[in-house]
């Protein structure tokens, strides 16, 4: 039975996801133990008002994804998502998982999508999900990403229909991959619609103050500064017609700066800086890393165009929903109403 065969490899999975959870600890936050899991009885009840059959019934149609192709048939009402764009892009959609894993920061789920998540069960760490509290809720659609899921991709499949994205923070190809998974397309056009006249509306109205403005990203950590890019932030400024240094065009997501005398590398007309100051650690770096003169040495430090930014928005989100927060946060920074 492919559920058994799925139980008795759990195990096993146990030991690959463990070295898994390792490699990925020093590019993303620590994740805190999951939350209390509702019991089986409120899971089968709010199963049960999900939908009866588990499905709308529907033609069959065939979604490409990065793992190749999956066969879904109607439109999927049991959902479970196992990163954090698809959770934002699926609440976007109008779907409510009936399970997700738990957000970096926040814990456990991203304040500005508390309001949409009422009984949604955790499934541990994005890296580590709980194949067994997903085989407990019958889905009939997993959403997953290549990153962080590909070893496990055919245990998820034979636990249902899934589908993944290749990375975590193309927000767009998320979304796009929910909509035709979920059949929920044009709720995702509806959505394009209103951000490229958002962002063309931006770049109309801020013309003056990006042009020949650059931009740079950085992040401070408890051991080390960032500086940011590509990745979900990088995406969003991109956009909106806004610049960064020329040598902070490349292809890697950033560079890890291990020693305050890489300073001068973060030179750039504005800076947005995206640490996560609900980390002690965080703070106590970057108040470090600030107070040397090389800091002071640059050109938006001196002019006093250095901006914290929200972590979520910015970097941990990973949505629709987030880049709009993001967004707006820009219009504000540049006076745009």
């Amino acid at each position: 039975m492919k559920i058994t065969k799925i139980i008795t490899g759990l195990m096993v999975l146990t030991v690959v996801l463990t070295g898994c959870a390792a490699s990925e600890k020093s590019k993303e936050s620590s994740a805190a133990e999951s939350q209390t899991q509702p019991t089986e009885a409120q899971s089968t009840e709010k199963a049960a008002d999900t939908v009866a059959a588990g499905q709308k019934e529907g033609d069959r149609r065939v979604v490409e994804h990065a793992m190749g192709t999956t066969e879904i048939e109607g439109t999927p009402l049991r959902v479970v998502t196992l990163f954090q764009g698809a959770t934002d892009s699926a609440l976007l959609l109008g779907v409510t998982p009936l399970g997700a894993v738990e957000s970096w920061a926040e814990k456990p789920v991203y304040e500005y999508l508390r309001g949409q998540m009422d009984g949604v069960v955790n499934l541990g760490i994005e890296i580590q999900p709980n194949l067994e509290e997903i085989i407990a809720l019958k889905p009939d659609l997993i959403i997953a990403s290549k990153v962080r899921h590909e070893k496990i991709y055919s245990q998820l499949n034979e636990i249902a229909p899934t589908v993944m994205v290749k990375e975590v923070y193309q927000w767009k190809d998320t979304l796009n991959i929910c909509a035709k998974a979920l059949n929920k397309e044009e709720e995702a056009e509806e959505f394009f619609t209103k951000w490229d006249e958002k962002t063309a509306y931006f770049k109309e109205k801020a013309a003056d103050k990006i042009k020949n403005t650059k931009v740079a990203v950085i992040d401070f950590r408890a051991d080390h500064a960032r500086i940011v890019y590509t990745g979900f932030a990088a995406t969003v400024l991109d956009d909106m017609g806004i610049e960064r240094p020329e040598s902070h065009k490349k292809d890697e997501w950033g560079i890890m700066l291990q020693s305050e005398e890489a300073i001068p590398q973060m030179e750039a007309d504005l800076i947005f800086d995206q640490t996560n100051l609900n980390e002690a650690e965080n703070v106590t770096n970057r108040d470090k890393w600030i107070s040397n003169p090389l800091w002071s040495n640059l050109t938006a430090v001196k002019n006093n165009q250095v901006y914290p930014v929200n972590s979520v928005f910015w970097n941990s989100g990973g949505g629709p929903q987030a880049a709009m927060h993001m967004l707006e946060e820009v219009y504000k920074f540049y006076g745009v109403e």
